[in-house]
């Protein structure tokens, strides 16, 4: 009996949707772990499908196909190593979330997945039956259990598999991207091979799909918890891992530990990937964006060139006679440093119009936040109306700061196909604008140094919709503003918590009461990455009609 094992991960990007695509890739991976000698070839979990599936995943003809690549795929790879995918599987009437094994031309093992996470941006409970809990597959010189992703997370699936016989733990994970969230799976799975004493691999996705970054990020433990193998985040990779029978059982040889980058460049990346793969997946190549001069635009329009180069991104200026000759030589300052095209198209003469038109209407009634919204509406459409003509998605540039309280015009400058910082409150965006002036890495497509000129960074931040406009003349200086907002989005804080940790009263229920009636305008807003747990997509669904408000603290 051979006393080695090699296992060959493959940490890759499935297109959601595209089972013959997910297919040719699943084969090329297994022609790589085929050339360099693997007796078991791994892809994460629902590969074959891509992740999150949602509601299609039930539809009868969606997961009968994927069933039946899985299939085929086990008759093309059957002269060669075993394979392990993520894929649906229905038994007894009831679709599963599954993990398929093949060897020989054949589906050997299923396992079925047991945990169905209900949570955040997990509805598994609602698109799948639970499965039984189960044994290890007979892999040959090793018996391996496979518990995906959420079966990992308690220990009840791992103890079953380990009382089974398992010698080696594959877990196959869909575990998107937040900031932290390696140190949480870290923290989860250390007990698993603690308890059971047992090496464990955690296989995970890399990629965007809608708001979600999946981050990679896969490793290998041994028991005890020590760390074997570390592949990096947020970057497709092929690694082989050899594990070899001791005294003490298996156990992973060392192989390479890529080290971690910090929170604002996980931040970053995050934000370049979903909006490259939202891009590719969907079929857009270029995208526009007005370039207003101020911070937020600028951000947007490096994170574009990053992710699609350049020469893919047009920035449009769109000055009205409140546009400040800083903010004109900043968008220019802007898309020269990072080489992309700025056009000006003036709202001059349609906010003429249109004040015509409504002046018999709006006679004898003071001008105010109306006219101000109109300003950002006639962007919103001559922005649109090139997108339709050139074929360029459209990004958004609010960030969440703004999205949380409603300084964002629906109609307005929230129209667009994807907004990669709708997650990253105000003050995050100055960090991210500083550490990419600072720093530049091979995954970025757009020039190197001070893309995003200081001038920017350093003035007070204005929509410019009427003389000497300050955001600060509405809301309150954004590092209160962000620190109520993750306390009472992120942390569900009540009035009185927020007040006990030295935040004023009367804004609190004040930023409590614009999150609340500006939730209508999140609801028809364009999805964009999520980088917390609090993300307004499906980490945060409240209802749009609510007429309460938290009564605690002091009156």
């Amino acid at each position: 009996m051979t006393n080695r094992f090699r296992i060959t991960l493959a940490q890759l990007d499935p297109t959601l949707g595209d089972l013959s695509g997910n297919a040719a890739k699943t084969r090329a991976a297994w022609e790589a772990g085929k050339a360099a000698g693997a007796d078991l070839v791994a892809l994460p979990e629902l590969f074959i499908t891509g992740y999150q599936p949602q509601d299609l995943i039930m539809r009868p003809a969606f997961h009968s196909q994927a069933i039946e690549e899985v299939e085929a795929l086990a008759v093309a790879c059957a002269d060669g190593p075993m394979l392990a995918i993520g894929a649906p599987w229905v038994e007894g009437g009831k679709l599963h979330n599954a993990y398929h094994i093949c060897r020989g031309g054949r589906v050997i093992s299923r396992t079925l997945k047991h945990f169905l996470p209900n949570y955040n941006v997990f509805d598994e409970k609602r698109l799948f039956e639970p499965g039984p809990l189960q044994g290890p597959f007979d892999a040959g010189p090793l018996r391996i259990g496979t518990p995906i992703c959420e079966d990992a997370w308690y220990e009840d699936v791992c103890e079953a598999m380990a009382e089974s016989g398992t010698e080696v733990l594959l877990v196959p994970n869909g575990s998107p991207y937040r900031r932290g969230k390696f140190d949480v799976r870290m923290a989860s799975m250390v007990p698993r091979v603690i308890e059971t004493g047992l090496p464990l691999v955690y296989l995970n996705l890399v990629g965007g799909q809608d708001d979600q970054a999946f981050d990679g990020g896969s490793f290998v433990l041994n028991p005890g918890g020590e760390l074997a193998l570390q592949m990096p985040r947020f970057e497709e990779a092929i690694v082989h891992v050899d594990f070899v029978q001791t005294e003490d059982g298996w156990r992973a040889e060392p192989g390479e530990k890529v080290s971690h980058p910090s929170d604002v460049e996980l931040d970053y990346r995050a934000m370049v990937m979903t909006l490259s793969d939202y891009m590719r997946k969907t079929g857009f190549s270029k995208v526009l964006l007005g370039l207003s001069g101020g911070i937020d635009s600028a951000i947007v329009a490096t994170i574009a060139a990053d992710a699609l180069g350049p020469e893919n991104v047009r920035c449009v200026m769109l000055p009205s006679e409140y546009t400040s000759q800083a903010s004109l030589d900043d968008a220019a300052g802007v898309a020269r440093a990072l080489g992309c095209r700025l056009d000006e198209v003036s709202i001059a003469g349609p906010r003429r119009a249109v004040t015509e038109a409504l002046a018999p209407l709006f006679e004898g009634l003071e001008e105010g936040l109306t006219e101000e919204n109109i300003q950002s509406r006639l962007r919103g459409l001559l922005l649109m109306a090139q997108s339709n003509k050139f074929g360029e998605m459209l990004l958004t540039t609010g960030n969440k700061s703004e999205v949380a309280v409603g300084y964002a015009t629906i109609y307005g400058d929230m129209a667009g196909g994807y907004n990669p910082i709708k997650d990253l409150y105000k003050t995050r965006v100055f960090d991210a604008c500083r550490w990419r002036n600072a720093n530049h890495r091979p995954w970025m497509k757009a020039p190197a140094g001070e893309v995003i000129p200081q001038s920017i960074i350093d003035k007070p931040p204005s929509a410019e919709l009427r003389p000497d406009q300050k955001d600060s003349d509405s809301l309150p200086p954004y590092d209160v503003l962000d620190g109520i907002l993750e306390m009472l989005v992120e942390g569900r804080a009540s009035v009185a918590d927020c007040v006990a940790a030295g935040f004023d009263v009367d804004t609190v229920r004040r930023v409590e009461k614009l999150i609340f009636i500006s939730e209508y305008k999140r609801f028809q807003s364009a999805p964009g990455t999520r980088l917390t747990t609090g993300a307004f997509w499906l980490d945060r669904r409240y209802p749009i009609v609510n007429r309460w408000r938290d009564r605690s603290g002091p009156e």
